[in-house]
This record gives C-alpha cells, sequence and structure tokens, in this order.
C-alpha cells in the first residue's frame, strides 16, 4: 500500500546530520524532520525543554543484536536507560507522553527478565504515571525448545501529567456487535455502540515486521508504523513534534511524516542512517510502503499448505496415544 493524502503547508524538506544545530529548525518548524547521526544522549542535551508531545521508542533489548554497540550487565545497562529517560522526561511537554516498547532480557542460561518490570521503576522515580501496559500480540518469531515460544512484547505508555493529550476517536476500531440495540430504557431500539467504533484496548494484534512483510528492510527488529501511528493519533495533535532516540530505520519519523506532525530522533548505525533517508523522502512524497492501518490478520483458511498433513495428524496422535483415524 501506498499512503497519500493531502498536507498541511508545512515545510517539505528533511535533514540528516552529525551535528546537533538543525534541531533548532525543526522546533522552528521550518524543517519536517531532524535524523541526528550520532548518540541520542547528545541529541538529547540539546533539545529546548519541553518541546516534544510523543517520545515513542524501541531500545535496545541488550541481547547482542547487531545494532547494539556491546552487551552490557543489567547494571550498566539499567543506568544507560535511566539516563536516557532522564533526557526523554525534560524534553516532554507537561501535557505529552512517553512511550517505550520492550521484549525480553535473556541471559545465557535462557532465563528470561521481562524489561518492562525492570524499567518502569526508572520513569517511576522521575514523577511519571502509567496510562497503559499495552500487550502487542504478533503470530510469527524464534521457536522456542525449552520454553513457551515468546509471541508479545510489551508498549509501557506513561505522561507527564494528569492533564495530557488523548484522542480517542481516531484510534477506534471495530466492534464485534455493532448493530447492536439497547433492549431496555428510553433509548430502547437504539443502536448502543458508538458510531466511530469501540475503544482499541490494550491488546493490540497485528503482524511484526518479518520478511514478507511490506515495510521490511534490513533492520533485524523493526516495528510496524501501525504501532506508531496508533500512539501518535491518540496522544498528539497535527504540527506537533515527536522524539524517537533510538530511531533505527526512521519507522517513528516516517510514522509521524504520514500524520502531519514534525519528528527528530537520533542513530548511530550508518546504514540504517541510509535506509532512513529513502523512507523520510518516501513519506514526505507520499510514496511509503505502509501495511495498512486496521487490516485484519492474514488468516490461511484454504491453501494447502495450511491443511494439517496425515503424517502430522498420525504423530499427533501417537503422542497422546492412539492411532489417528482411519
Amino acid at each position: 500500500m501506498v499512503v497519500e493524502r493531502n498536507r498541511p503547508p508545512l515545510h517539505s524538506s528533511y535533514v540528516v546530520s552529525a551535528d546537533t544545530e538543525p534541531i533548532h529548525k525543526l522546533i522552528g518548524r521550518e524543517i519536517r524532520a531532524f535524523l541526528y547521526e550520532g548518540d541520542c544522549l547528545k541529541l538529547l542535551a540539546v533539545i529546548p525543554p519541553e518541546s516534544m508531545k510523543l517520545i515513542i521508542t524501541s531500545p535496545p533489548y541488550n541481547i547482542g543484536k547487531e545494532y547494539e554497540t556491546e552487551q552490557q550487565s543489567l547494571k550498566e545497562y539499567l543506568e544507560f536507560q535511566a539516563e536516557v529517560i532522564a533526557g526523554c522526561v525534560r524534553a516532554l511537554d507537561p501535557t505529552g507522553s512517553i512511550c517505550w516498547q520492550v521484549g525480553n532480557h535473556v541471559v545465557n542460561d535462557g532465563e528470561v527478565l521481562p524489561l518492562d518490570i525492570v524499567l518502569h521503576p526508572l520513569f517511576k522515580k522521575l514523577g511519571l504515571k502509567m496510562r497503559n501496559r499495552i500487550v502487542w500480540h504478533f503470530e510469527h518469531g524464534l521457536h522456542c525448545q525449552r520454553r513457551l515460544s515468546g509471541r508479545y512484547e510489551v508498549l509501557m505508555w506513561f505522561t507527564k501529567s494528569d492533564e495530557y493529550t488523548f484522542n480517542l476517536d481516531p484510534v477506534r476500531g471495530p466492534q464485534k456487535y455493532p448493530g447492536k440495540r439497547h433492549f431496555k430504557g428510553p433509548k430502547t431500539g437504539e443502536l448502543s455502540g458508538n458510531p466511530l467504533g469501540k475503544n482499541p484496548s490494550d491488546v493490540w494484534i497485528f503482524p511484526n515486521v518479518k520478511n514478507n512483510h511490506i515495510e521490511k528492510t534490513a533492520h533485524p527488529c523493526q516495528f510496524p508504523v501501525e504501532l506508531v501511528d496508533r500512539m501518535l493519533l491518540a496522544t498528539t495533535d497535527v504540527g506537533d513534534a515527536i522524539l524517537d532516540p533510538f530511531a533505527g530505520v526512521s519507522t517513528t519519523l516516517a510514522a509521524a511524516l504520514l500524520r502531519d506532525r514534525v519528528a527528530c530522533g537520533a542513530e548511530i548505525k550508518a546504514d540504517y542512517v541510509e535506509i532512513s533517508k529513502g523512507r523520510m523522502a518516501q513519506a514526505i512524497a507520499g510514496t511509503l510502503p505502509v501495511r495498512p492501518t486496521g487490516t485484519p490478520v492474514y488468516q490461511p483458511t484454504t491453501e494447502r499448505i495450511a491443511q494439517i498433513p496425515a503424517q502430522f495428524l498420525q504423530a499427533r496422535f501417537e503422542a497422546i496415544g492412539g492411532s489417528a483415524p482411519g
């Protein structure tokens, strides 16, 4: 799918630079996006206080991925995260939101440490309030042998104050029974649901970005545009500024551009910076490949590959005793 829509009179350019100076052009809305090629702490140090309406990111999980500089001890990792989070809180608008999308840190012996559990106190210590712990469920991933395969990650949503922006209507989804009507009282016979749809809840189901996903790039752990899109529609308005301190291939920046926000981020890996340039240019031009928001997850039905082979049926019956029927 290619996203195309009319745009407000914002400047049509983006800047990628190893200098932090362009952040001031972004704040002044002279440019629409700025990707700093360097350490996010250096960018956070120069972002004007309370200038970002939404900060959303997926930080490194400290599990040895190619984009991580080196694997740290848990203590070192949390100290680094605390420093980044503190910089983000400083940059956050009083009515803004911070969203940290994380999974599990898995140690060498296979023990699982959910990162949201160890990171939550860092946000709480800085006075932020959690509004939702959103579970993002997907179907594809590593097939584990000695534990159940992980098929969800968590999006922690915090606000800086009790007076925060929250727009429910733009993120409403289809009801299960849209034709349901009141059966008693003064509204008997009238439709009981909201015509714009239902609250999407705190469990989100859409595919992760794997090899056959339309948004796939060289990044091994890229999150989908839809994840960012839902949060930015709910917590920002047109023209607001969005930050991703761990930009990767700039999914957050691209999603913001598609929705007529301005955005900045930091990335240290040169390959991802190059990919980001193309994605931001496509977003501004309205040609970025994106999985349409709200598309139902594909469920195979009649394809031969979706049918259970006879030998699988036999193996399953033998595993629990007996034999497969005729």
